[in-house]
C-alpha cells in the first residue's frame, strides 16, 4: 500500500529514509529547517567507520575522565557552567561504562554499521551522490605496541563481533603510509571500510535524487504532529498542516521535544565535534586514520584534510570554544611534522549522544504511524543508510532480519 511519509531532518539518516522509502513505493515529503545536509551530516569526519562499535563510556572512563578534563591536551571538554543541566544524563551515561554493556553496545551497534560501505553503495546506486563515496582502510595510529595493546579490551570486542585487521610496525607501517612522525610506530589497520570525500555534497546529492523521483522537499520546521484517532494524519510546518499517512523523526540531537510529544524522553545530550580542514595539504594519508593519543581522524577529502573529532559537552547554545581547534592543530602538526596548509576552515556541530549509546530506531509507542530514527553518536554517517532501510521495512509492514529491541524508542521507561 502506497503511504505519503513526510521526513522530518534532511541529514543522512532522514535522506536515506527518504530513499529507501521512495524505492518501497511510497511517496516522501521532506522537511528540513535549514536544508539537506546543513547539521551534523555536514560535518563529520567523512568515515565509514563500521569497526567503532567500541562506545565512549568504556571500562576505567570514570577514572579517566577527571584527569582528562583538566588536561588541555585531552580530547575531552566541558563548559563548566553547563554542568548541572549536563549532571541527570551524564550519571546515566557513566553507568555504562562497564564491559558488559560495551559489549551489548557493540553488538547492537555492529548490526547497524558494520557492513556500511556496502549499505551506502546500495543506498547511493543510480543518485549522482556515488561519485563522493570511496573504498579505503581505516587506520588506528599507535605511539608503540605496548600503547596499542592497551586498548586490548575494545580490540577483543571488535574480534568478538567479525572484524579483523592487520597490525604493522616500523618498517612495515613506513611502507604502508611514509608521512607519519617516526614516535607513531604502530598501526591496526582495517580493510574493508570507506570514506565518503565530501559529506556535505553527499548528503545534498541524495537530497536532490529524492526530489528527482518525485519527492516534495520543504523548508521549515516542524512544531507538532497532527493526530485522528491516535495515529498522525500530518505535520504543523509554521502556520501551515502538511498531510501525511506517517511520519519519521530523524533530527538527531534536536529531536528531544517532538519524541516527547510522541511519548519518548531520549536521554539524549549534544556532544559538540569540532572539526578543522586543512585546504592544499602539501601531504595527504594514504587512507583514513585515528590518531589513538588525540582520539582524532584525519580524513582525506576534496583538496582538503580534515581533522574530527574532540568531545565536548556544553549544551546547545553556547559559541564554540578556541581550545579544541588550537589542539587538533597542535596535534596534526605533531603526527604529521611535514605537514602544511594554505587556509583552512573551522567548524563545531553536535553530535547526537544517547546515554546508552545506541540510536533510537521504531514506532512510536503511542503514536501509530510516527517513527523516530535519531541518536547515532559518532557513527551517523556511518549508520544513515541501514537505519533508512529499516525504517522504510518497518512502514512498508515488513519485518527486518534483525532485531530492533536494543534500538526500541520505549526502552527509556
Amino acid at each position: 500500500m502506497t503511504k505519503t511519509v513526510a521526513v522530518i531532518g534532511a541529514g543522512i539518516v532522514g535522506v536515506s529514509t527518504a530513499i529507501w522509502l521512495q524505492r518501497d513505493g511510497h511517496k516522501v515529503i521532506l522537511i528540513d529547517r535549514a536544508g539537506p545536509g546543513e547539521g551534523t551530516s555536514h560535518g563529520n569526519g567523512g568515515v565509514l567507520a563500521s569497526c567503532s562499535v567500541v562506545p565512549v563510556p568504556a571500562p576505567g572512563l570514570l577514572s579517566q575522565a577527571p584527569r582528562m578534563l583538566l588536561d588541555p591536551n585531552q580530547p575531552l571538554f566541558l563548559k563548566w557552567r553547563y554542568l548541572p543541566r549536563l549532571a541527570p544524563w551524564l550519571v546515566k551515561y557513566l553507568r555504562h561504562a562497564n564491559a558488559p554493556a560495551v559489549r551489548r553496545r557493540a553488538a547492537a551497534a555492529t548490526n547497524i554499521i558494520g557492513d556500511s560501505y556496502n549499505d551506502h553503495l546500495a543506498l547511493s546506486a543510480g543518485t549522482g551522490a556515488e561519485t563522493w563515496l570511496h573504498p579505503a582502510d581505516y587506520i588506528y595510529v599507535y605511539n608503540d605496541r605496548a600503547h596499542y595493546d592497551a586498548s586490548a579490551f575494545g580490540f577483543d570486542v571488535r574480534r568478538e563481533n567479525g572484524f579483523s585487521w592487520e597490525v604493522l610496525e616500523g618498517a612495515a607501517w613506513k611502507d604502508y603510509d611514509p608521512i607519519f612522525a617516526p614516535d607513531l610506530g604502530c598501526a591496526a589497520v582495517f580493510g574493508g571500510h570507506g570514506r565518503i570525500s565530501d559529506p556535505g555534497q553527499y548528503v545534498k546529492a541524495l537530497a536532490k535524487h529524492v526530489v528527482a523521483m518525485g519527492g516534495r522537499q520543504i523548508l521549515g520546521e516542524v512544531t507538532d504532529v497532527v493526530r485522528a484517532n491516535g495515529a498522525v494524519s500530518g505535520l504543523r510546518v509554521g502556520g501551515e498542516t502538511i498531510a501525511c499517512d506517517a511520519a519519521v523523526l530523524t533530527t538527531g540531537v534536536w529531536s528531544t521535544d517532538l519524541a516527547r510529544k510522541l511519548g519518548v524522553n531520549p536521554p539524549l545530550e549534544s556532544e559538540r565535534g569540532y572539526h578543522l580542514e586543512l585546504y592544499g595539504p602539501s601531504v595527504m594519508p594514504r587512507a583514513p586514520v585515528m590518531i589513538a593519543s588525540g582520539k582524532f581522524v584525519a580524513t582525506p577529502m576534496e583538496g582538503r584534510l580534515r581533522l574530527a573529532g574532540i568531545v565536548e559537552f556544553g549544551g546547545l547554545d553556547a559559541p564554540p570554544s578556541r581550545a579544541p581547534f588550537d589542539l587538533l592543530r597542535k596535534q596534526i602538526r605533531a603526527a604529521i611534522p611535514g605537514l602544511s596548509w594554505k587556509k583552512e576552515v573551522e567548524w563545531m556541530g553536535h553530535r547526537p549522544s544517547m546515554a546508552d549509546s545506541l540510536p533510537v530506531i521504531g514506532e512510536s509507542p503511542v503514536v501509530k504511524g510516527a517513527y523516530m530514527g535519531f541518536g547515532h553518536d559518532h557513527v551517523g554517517l556511518t549508520g544513515g543508510p541501514k537505519t533508512g532501510r529499516l525504517l522504510s521495512q518497518l512502514i512498508s509492514g515488513n519485518t527486518p532480519n534483525i532485531s530492533l529491541a536494543p534500538y526500541a524508542p520505549d526502552r527509556f521507561h
